[in-house]
C-alpha cells in the first residue's frame, strides 16, 4: 500500500506547488475535508479558505480561493482561483483588503455591491488565518 499523496495546487497563472504528502485537509464547499494515502477517488468543490497539508512531521498552509480538488490514485489535484503559501502572504495588504471589505459592506446600496464585498472579505480574512497558522 502506497503511504504518501502527490500534491499538486494549480492557479491559472500557475503551478504553486507539487510535492509528496502524507495528508490533506481541504476546505470544501460542504465543509472541511481530508484525505489520506488510497483514498476513493473524487471531486469537490472548494470554497475560501485554508488547505493544509502534511509532510515530513510538518504542517504547512495554503490560503486557496475557491475552486475544485481531485482525488484519484494517490495524487490530489487542486485547482484553485488563486493560492498563497503562508510565508508568502502580506499580512499587512490583508490587514488593508479587510478593513477596505468592511467599507464597502458597510456602504453596499445594492445585493452585488454586498455580495462582492462580502466575498472580498472572506478572502482577507481566510489570508490573515493561513498567514497566522504558519
Amino acid at each position: 500500500m502506497e503511504k504518501s499523496l502527490h500534491l499538486e495546487i494549480v492557479t491559472p497563472d500557475r503551478l504553486v506547488l507539487s510535492e509528496k504528502v502524507d495528508y490533506v485537509g481541504a476546505p470544501g464547499y460542504e465543509g472541511e475535508f481530508g484525505i489520506l494515502p488510497n483514498h476513493i477517488p473524487f471531486l469537490s468543490a472548494l470554497n475560501i479558505g485554508s488547505l493544509y497539508y502534511k509532510a515530513g512531521g510538518k504542517t504547512h498552509w495554503i490560503f486557496v480561493s475557491g475552486g475544485f480538488a481531485e482525488v484519484s490514485d494517490n495524487k490530489v489535484t487542486v485547482l484553485a482561483e488563486s493560492a498563497e503559501r503562508a510565508e508568502d502572504i502580506d499580512l499587512e495588504r490583508a490587514r488593508k483588503a479587510k478593513e477596505r471589505a468592511e467599507q464597502r459592506l458597510a456602504q453596499a446600496k445594492e445585493k452585488l455591491d454586498g455580495a462582492r464585498a462580502q466575498a472580498a472579505l472572506q478572502r482577507a480574512m481566510a489570508r490573515m488565518r493561513v498567514r497566522g497558522a504558519a
